[in-house]
């Protein structure tokens, strides 16, 4: 079988998005696949990856708080 390598750039994202899920989900006391479906189910996972490069640069706070906010303007709502 031939392993197959990702571009940097897809590893990054990768690695930022797989950084950021159980961070939320530590902020909202709910569990990684939970997370993980809030966040598909409400447009967080789209903007995460749509903006990725954008949210790895800012603080993990105001990333965090982004999210939430587009989740929360497409009907989510946690705490």
């Amino acid at each position: 079988m031939e392993k197959r390598k990702l571009d940097k750039e897809t590893g990054d994202k990768v690695s930022f998005i797989t950084f950021i899920i159980p961070r939320f989900a530590a902020e909202f006391r709910i569990n990684t696949q939970e997370a993980y479906r809030y966040l598909k189910q409400y447009g967080g996972l789209e903007f995460l990856y749509k903006h990725w490069w954008a949210l790895h640069t800012d603080n993990e706070y105001y990333t965090l708080l982004d999210i939430y906010d587009v989740c929360k303007e497409n009907g989510g709502y946690l705490r």
